[in-house]
């Protein structure tokens, strides 16, 4: 039987034993929501660049989009608690682990910010508070919440009525527009409030204090991290950040290279 394993890679139902290994499925997981992203994206460059009409306001196209962006805010909840109770069960107790986690927040924001300023010089639109900008500052918040489980179901039915009050608040400013409290006709190209988000995060942090007790997954699930497409997606998960930055350019020349659009900043 071992003989066996070792020459041909089967599913396994053990549950990891390593705090260490990854979690293949949160990976492949991550993977599927940065494909279906770009797909979405793809449609939208069609629409834009090259006339092509897709309405992307249809239930199919809208649910679509939110099942994307849920996915990707949940994961990071999980993830962030994954890592903080492995942090905690090796030698030193999760010492520096806030430092660390704040890095990865400010690359994260920081790579947002770069990825607007660039946007806007293009004239392809504004991103004041999108996705990459919410996820860097939550990474940063969520440190306090990660010990918790269900008292995190509290901080969430406090953040999720204010954010929709939010909404209801008029102003004519583009200062609070990273709490979700938006002057009239405001439409960018990508938009994350920061209240509303955050408690989609903290619903991910309930899930994997849930799921995933002290870093380990706590159900049976048959290993097919080596099998396609898993070992795909979870390539893909693995490298997400980079892909989000990389793909939009890849799409848009895709279209100049082919002949369907015609940009004028190239």
């Amino acid at each position: 039987m071992a003989q066996a394993t070792k020459a041909v890679p089967h599913p396994s139902t053990r549950p990891a034993q390593s705090s260490a290994r990854r979690l293949w499925e949160i990976d492949a997981w991550r993977g599927l929501a940065i494909v279906s992203m770009v797909i979405y994206h793809f449609a939208w460059d069609l629409k834009s660049f090259a006339e092509v009409y897709i309405d992307l306001f249809s239930p199919f196209w809208f649910y679509f989009q939110r099942s994307i962006a849920s996915s990707f805010v949940l994961l990071v909840g999980i993830s962030l608690t994954v890592s903080y109770h492995r942090a905690l069960e090796k030698e030193g107790g999760g010492q520096g682990l806030y430092w660390k986690l704040s890095r990865r927040g400010l690359l994260v924001f920081g790579t947002g910010l770069a990825m607007g300023t660039v946007l806007r010089f293009m004239g392809m639109g504004r991103i004041d508070f999108g996705v990459l900008h919410m996820i860097g500052v939550s990474i940063i918040l969520a440190y306090p919440f990660l010990r918790f489980r269900w008292l995190n179901l509290l901080f969430i039915a406090i953040l999720m009525p204010l954010s929709y009050y939010l909404k209801t608040i008029e102003t004519t400013s583009l200062a609070w527009v990273w709490l979700g409290i938006t002057p009239p006709g405001y439409a960018p190209q990508d938009f994350f409030p920061l209240v509303h988000w955050f408690a989609v995060v903290l619903i991910g942090v309930f899930i994997g204090n849930s799921l995933y007790t002290k870093g380990l997954r706590q159900f049976s699930l048959r290993d097919y991290s080596a099998f396609f497409p898993f070992n795909l997606l979870g390539f893909l998960g693995k490298h997400s950040l980079v892909i989000y930055v990389i793909h939009q350019p890849i799409l848009i020349a895709i279209l100049m290279v082919t002949g369907i659009a015609n940009l004028g900043f190239f």
